[in-house]
C-alpha cells in the first residue's frame, strides 16, 4: 500500500428539501385546507477516526465528497425524508485543516472519535405552516436551506511513543529492524527510507511504538533532500532517539546539523526529551569509541556517560537503549496523567 500523509478534498453537506404547497381535496370531505409538508434536512459530513488505517491513500483517487440532499415535502402533511450522511474514515493522528493549510479544524487522536464537520441544510416549510384564522388558504412556502461546502486538507501525523531522528545512513532503519519485527528497506546509500515506518517494540514486559522517518540533511528546513515534510510524524512522540553515525569524522557537526533543522521546523520539536546514541560502534575500536563519545557529549551538552553506545547490526547496546526509552515514555505518561487530573483538592479543615 502506498503511503500518503497529505490530501486535499472537497466536502459538501446536503441541501435541505423545499416545502410543499398542497391543498386537501377529497370526495365527501366538506372542508379542505392546506396540507403541504416540510422538506427534509440535508445530510451531514462526518469525520470518523477508524482503526486499521495508517495512510490517506483512500483520498488519492476521490477528492469530492457530498452528502445526500433532503427530500421535498409532500401533500397530506408528509415531511420529506432526510438526506443521507457521508462519513470520511481517517487514520488515528489525522488533522483536519482549513483551505489555508494553517487553521486546525479538528485533531483526530483516538479510535472511534467522530465529529460533524459540516451540518446539512434545514428543510423548508410547507404551506400548512402558514395557516391562520385570517389566512386559511396560504400559498406561501419556504425553499430548503443550502448546505455548507469547503475545501479541506487532511494531514496525517503518526501516533508513536518514540521517534528516530538523524542524518541519512545513520542506521535508523537498521535499529528499527533490530528492535522490532518491522522490515524497513536497508541499503548502503542515503535516503533508503522514503516514507515513515512504524514498529512495535517489546522490551521486558513493556511495549511501545517506534517511528522511523527519512533522514535530514543540511538545508532540510528550506526543502533540501526530502525537506522537513515527515518531521510532523514525530511531533506527537514523547521521546526522540537521536542516532549519530560513529564512523563519520565529525560526529559533533552531524548532531548539530540535525538539531538545527529540528529547531528551524518548530512546533516544539527541539524541546522534546532526547536520548543521544552513538551508532555503528561495532566498526570502531575502543579508543575511537571513547574519542567520538567525548565529542558527541560536548556537542549535546551532556555527560559522557549519557551518550549511549549501540550497534543495530550486532545488537550491542540495543536492549539498554530500549529500556532508556521505556523509562522516558513512562515518565511522560505519568506527567500527562497528572496534567489531565489537575491540582489535587485540599481536604477541608477539621477541628
Amino acid at each position: 500500500m502506498k503511503f500518503l500523509d497529505e490530501a486535499k478534498v472537497f466536502v459538501k453537506s446536503g441541501d435541505g428539501g423545499s416545502g410543499c404547497m398542497s391543498f386537501r381535496r377529497e370526495k365527501y370531505i366538506e372542508f379542505g385546507g392546506p396540507d403541504g409538508g416540510d422538506g427534509g434536512r440535508g445530510g451531514d459530513v462526518i469525520i470518523e477516526c477508524a482503526d486499521g488505517l495508517n495512510t490517506l491513500i483512500d483520498f488519492r483517487y476521490q477528492q469530492h465528497f457530498k452528502a445526500g440532499r433532503g427530500n421535498h415535502g409532500m401533500g397530506k402533511n408528509r415531511t420529506g425524508g432526510g438526506g443521507k450522511d457521508i462519513t470520511l474514515k481517517v487514520p488515528v493522528g489525522t488533522q483536519i485543516l482549513d483551505d489555508d493549510k494553517e487553521t486546525v479544524l479538528a485533531d483526530m487522536t483516538r479510535v472511534g472519535q467522530r465529529i460533524v464537520l459540516l451540518k446539512g441544510g434545514d428543510g423548508g416549510f410547507g404551506n400548512a405552516r402558514f395557516k391562520t384564522s385570517t389566512n386559511q388558504a396560504p400559498r406561501k412556502t419556504i425553499p430548503g436551506f443550502p448546505g455548507e461546502e469547503r475545501w479541506i486538507w487532511l494531514r496525517l501525523k503518526l501516533i508513536a511513543d518514540a521517534g528516530l531522528v538523524g542524518l541519512p545512513n545513520a542506521g535508523k532503519s537498521t535499529f528499527l529492524a533490530a528492535s522490532s519485527r518491522a522490515k524497513p528497506k536497508i541499503a548502503d546509500y542515503p535516503f533508503t527510507t522514503l516514507h515513515p515506518n512504524l514498529g512495535v517494540v517489546m522490551v521486558d514486559q513493556w511495549s511501545f511504538v517506534l517511528a522511523d522517518i527519512p533522514g535530514l540533511i543540511e538545508g532540510a528546513s528550506e526543502g533540501a533532500g526530502l525537506g522537513t515534510r515527515f518531521l510532523g510524524h514525530v511531533e506527537r512522540c514523547r521521546v526522540l532517539l537521536h542516532l549519530v553515525d560513529g564512523t563519520q569524522e565529525d560526529v559533533a557537526a552531524a548532531y548539530r546539523q540535525v538539531r538545527h533543522e529540528m529547531k528551524a521546523y518548530g512546533s516544539g520539536l527541539a524541546d522534546k526529551t532526547e536520548i543521544v546514541a552513538l551508532n555503528k560502534c561495532d566498526a570502531l575500536t575502543d579508543d575511537e569509541i571513547k574519542e567520538q563519545r567525548k565529542k558527541l557529549a560536548r556537542a549535546a551538552r551532556c555527560k559522557m556517560a549519557d551518550v549511549m553506545l549501540v550497534s543495530g547490526v550486532s545488537g550491542k547496546g540495543v536492549p539498554e537503549v530500549l529500556r532508556a526509552l521505556v523509562a522516558e515514555i513512562g515518565g511522560a505518561q505519568d506527567a500527562e496523567k497528572a496534567a489531565e487530573a489537575g491540582p489535587a483538592e485540599e481536604e477541608a479543615w477539621r477541628p
